[in-house]
C-alpha cells in the first residue's frame, strides 16, 4: 500500500486546490524573471557559476555514480504513446568485409512521457510569449528555435537535491494525482536534512517507477503526482536553476482551469527554469539513503542541437 488517503480512479488524493486563470496570471507575474540576464536564452542557468560547480564537485565523498535516464523505450504503452525508435542499419554487410562494422539508428519524438529529456526555454509559450517576453511565432518556426534553443544552454554542473517525498513521508510512492505543495517541500527538507538553495537542481521523486513496476502502467496525462502551482513561489524564492522529476513536474489533472501544464508555464516561461522530465530516481533514492544525505553533484549535458526545443539526456548524479 502507498499509505496515502484515497479518492478517485487511481486512489489518488485531490490535485487541488483549484486555481483560476486570474490567480494563475498573478502567480506568473510574481515569479517572472524577464529582463534579468543578458544571456536570456540560458534563463536560470545563468545563476550557476564556476563557484557553484566547484562547491558541488568538492562535496563528492563516496564517488558513487548514478545515471538518471530511463532505458530507451521502443515499446508502446499507455505511458509511451510515441515509442522511441531503434533499428540496425548495418549488420556487417554494408562496408568492405574487414573489419566488420555494426551500426544502428536512434530516433525519438522525445517531448512525451517515455524518454528522459530536458525542456529548453523555447519549449513552452504562454499567451503567445516565450521566456523573456519573446514572441513565440517570431522565435520558433519549422526550422527550429531562434531563441531559447537547447544549444544555448550548454552543460550544467551544480548541486542536485533529491526531494524524496515517499522517503520523507514513510510511504512507497505518491499516488498519481497527488499535488505536492510548499509545505511538502519544507517537511521533506526537515525529514531529509537538506535545504534547497541558490543555483540548485531540484529533483522530485514521487516513486512513480516503483508503482509502475508493482501495479503496471497507466496514462500519466490523466493522472500523475507533481508540483502544485502554489509551491512554485517557494522554489522561485530559493532561486533554483533546474526542476526535474520522475514525472514531468506538473500534477495532473491540472488544477488550473484551461491550462494543461501550469508548472511548465511558470518554470520555463516565467522563471526561465529548464525542466528534466521522466527521470529514473529509484537508484538515486537508494544511494542517497545509503549515504545519509540528499544533496549531490549533478551533471546535465544535453545534445548540442541548434534550434532544438530540448534534448534526450542522461543526467548523472555523483555522491
Amino acid at each position: 500500500m502507498s499509505g496515502n488517503p484515497t479518492d478517485g480512479r487511481f486512489g489518488a488524493p485531490v490535485n487541488g486546490p483549484a486555481v483560476s486563470r486570474e490567480e494563475f496570471d498573478a502567480l506568473f507575474a510574481s515569479v517572472r524573471t524577464w529582463g534579468r540576464w543578458a544571456a536570456a536564452d540560458r534563463g536560470a542557468w545563468n545563476r550557476v557559476t564556476a563557484e557553484h560547480a566547484r562547491r558541488a564537485t568538492a562535496a563528492v565523498r563516496e564517488g558513487t555514480v548514478v545515471p538518471l535516464a530511463r532505458p530507451w523505450d521502443t515499446r508502446p504503452g499507455p505511458d509511451n504513446a510515441k515509442p522511441a525508435l531503434h533499428y540496425m542499419s548495418d549488420l556487417g554487410d554494408v562496408q568492405a568485409p574487414e573489419p566488420s562494422v555494426y551500426k544502428d539508428f536512434l530516433g525519438a519524438d522525445y517531448h512525451g512521457k517515455g524518454v528522459t529529456h530536458l525542456d529548453a526555454l523555447s519549449h513552452v509559450a504562454y499567451r503567445g510569449r516565450l521566456y523573456d517576453g519573446r514572441a513565440a511565432r517570431e522565435s520558433v518556426d519549422a526550422a527550429g528555435a531562434r531563441f531559447g534553443a537547447v544549444s544555448a544552454l550548454g552543460a550544467l554542473v551544480t548541486r542536485g537535491v533529491l526531494v524524496d517525498l515517499p522517503a520523507a513521508l514513510g510511504v512507497e510512492w505518491l499516488e498519481p494525482g497527488r499535488a505536492v505543495h510548499a509545505r511538502d517541500l519544507l517537511a521533506a527538507e526537515e525529514a531529509l536534512g537538506v535545504t534547497v538553495g541558490d543555483g540548485d537542481a531540484v529533483l522530485l521523486r514521487s516513486g512513480a517507477l516503483r508503482r509502475r513496476r508493482e501495479l503496471g502502467p497507466w496514462n500519466p496525462d490523466e493522472a500523475s503526482a507533481g508540483w502544485h502551482v502554489h509551491a512554485v513561489p517557494l522554489l522561485a524564492e530559493r532561486a533554483v536553476a533546474l526542476l526535474g522529476g520522475d514525472g514531468d513536474s506538473d500534477v495532473r489533472p491540472s488544477p488550473v482551469e484551461g491550462l494543461h501544464s501550469p508548472v511548465h508555464t511558470l518554470a520555463v516561461t516565467a522563471m526561465g527554469v529548464p525542466l528534466l522530465d521522466n527521470l529514473d530516481l529509484e537508484h538515486l533514492s537508494a544511494a542517497c539513503a545509503a549515504a545519509g544525505r540528499y544533496a549531490f553533484l549533478l551533471v546535465v549535458a544535453p545534445l548540442n542541437v541548434p534550434g532544438g526545443t530540448g534534448s534526450p539526456v542522461n543526467p548523472v548524479a555523483v555522491l
